[in-house]
């Protein structure tokens, strides 16, 4: 059984900041005090200047398998993950074949055992023929079920009515939604198309992608939730108006039996409309990133509770795909290594309290999904933590990242803090810079009926 004892760590944990030993046998947090001493065979691990947080679960990825993997996989992708500070992942059904069915559901979790660094879960995906599959679906064999409801990378848009109402109306888990109109874009794309032919400047992404259409579906979304009684956790905000549907849950506990939830992703909390002239299709995204404006109103929601999660949506395509004119260049971009580095950059300018970034990376998720003993530092909960050293500044180089695609959207950027350790089920995955470990995250577990 590993022994490991962590001393004089500066805990970050349910809106608390002390320093502080925690010892972990096994899998999980057995003690934590403020003064422990280390006992005979214990590994002891000095983190003396550094924060310790729980472990980031992200609930948004697109780790491309199967199907798709010259683009990434899960062992590559959990690998950036752990070394982000990634410990739990939950994956989308855009696959190929899609995640539409049970079978291609478990045979995920196969692929998974063994391959994947950090714990993980996967969606059910949503189709206008798969009613009767999300109904059958055991609440404890998925994260949640995720409707397409605006057409994306993948394309799994539903977009019948009556389906749609049946899925709020029967699903036994939380529902994610992606929130854009397909009509209304498409209308705008042969405007644009008119107008530009297929050079359309990468920056007139953020109308074709519109405000309108993004708020049209999703007030749709949250009135079948509400009508329904549906748990609706609407993915990727991007405009100042659409928050103004989600009222702040201010309550972690009360996550859980919350009707609607909204969630913000790195990128669109981080790049705004100014970015494209020097990103160009790098930060091409669905939906996409928006204006300057949308981006300061996103950082308010998230400060102010109106914002649930913070997550990456991370979805790798090549180099190569992406230096495409704009309908040529997939939608999508690599973030989990450097999700939390950006948002301890954030903290950095003010922008997010540590407390803030671990309740919407940990807390809120675990709550929002009933996630079993993990989320928390917590004595018999699962070790899932990262160290952070926030004074070693750290330059996104091609040396340096671990995506199977090879490139990030943040490279050239120095970030003033860096992910020293990580450790997955008590076991130290990720530390300064190497994997340490074979590949042992666990299917989590649901506290659900």
């Amino acid at each position: 059984m590993r022994r490991l004892l962590i001393k004089n760590a500066t805990l970050v944990n349910e809106n608390n900041i002390s320093v502080g030993d925690v010892r972990i046998q096994g899998e999980r947090i057995e003690t934590i005090a403020s003064e422990l001493s280390a006992r005979p065979g214990e590994q002891v691990l000095d983190a003396e200047g550094l924060h310790l947080l729980p472990g980031v679960i992200d609930d948004q990825v697109h780790f491309r398998e199967p199907g798709l993997m010259h683009k990434g996989n899960i062992q590559s992708e959990s690998r950036a993950a752990v070394a982000g500070g990634i410990t739990s992942f939950m994956e989308m059904p855009n696959v190929n074949p899609q995640t539409t069915t049970l079978d291609e559901l478990e045979a995920k979790y196969q692929r998974a055992a063994g391959r994947a660094y950090a714990n993980h879960s996967f969606y059910l995906g949503a189709t206008n023929d798969n009613l009767d599959v999300i109904k059958a679906l055991d609440p404890n064999a998925a994260c949640g079920v995720k409707i397409f409801m605006g057409a994306s990378t993948g394309n799994m848009l539903v977009d019948d009515e009556q389906i749609l109402a049946g899925i709020f109306a029967n699903s036994p888990v939380l529902i994610a939604t992606h929130c854009e109109n397909t009509p209304m874009i498409q209308a705008l794309e042969n405007e644009y198309r008119h107008r530009y032919g297929d050079n359309i400047p990468m920056e007139l992404h953020a109308e074709i992608r519109s405000r309108e259409a993004c708020y049209d579906s999703s007030s749709q979304a949250i009135a079948l939730a509400k009508k329904h009684n549906a748990r609706l956790h609407v993915l990727h905000l991007t405009t100042a108006e659409e928050l103004q549907q989600f009222p702040p849950i201010t309550h972690l506990h009360d996550l859980a039996s919350a009707t609607v939830t909204a969630e913000a992703c790195v990128h669109h909390l981080w790049f705004n409309k100014d970015d494209y002239a020097t990103k160009g299709s790098l930060i091409k995204c669905n939906p996409a990133i928006k204006l300057r404006s949308d981006q300061l109103a996103l950082q308010q929601a998230v400060n102010d509770d109106r914002i649930a999660i913070i997550a990456t949506d991370h979805a790798p395509h090549t180099k190569e795909e992406k230096d495409n004119s704009y309908f040529q260049a997939p939608s999508g971009m690599p973030l989990v290594q450097h999700m939390l580095p950006a948002l301890l950059e954030l903290y950095h300018q003010g922008v997010f309290s540590l407390e803030r970034i671990v309740r919407k990376t940990s807390h809120a998720v675990a709550e929002r999904y009933q996630l079993k003993d993990r989320g928390y530092l917590r004595e018999g909960y699962f070790a899932d933590l990262t160290l952070v050293n926030l004074n070693q500044p750290n330059t996104v180089a091609a040396d340096n990242i671990m995506y199977h695609c090879g490139w990030s959207p943040f490279e050239g950027q120095t970030f003033q803090s860096a992910i020293q350790t990580t450790l997955v089920n008590g076991e130290i995955v990720y530390h300064q810079g190497e994997i340490k470990c074979e590949a042992h995250g666990q299917r989590l577990g649901f506290n659900r009926l």
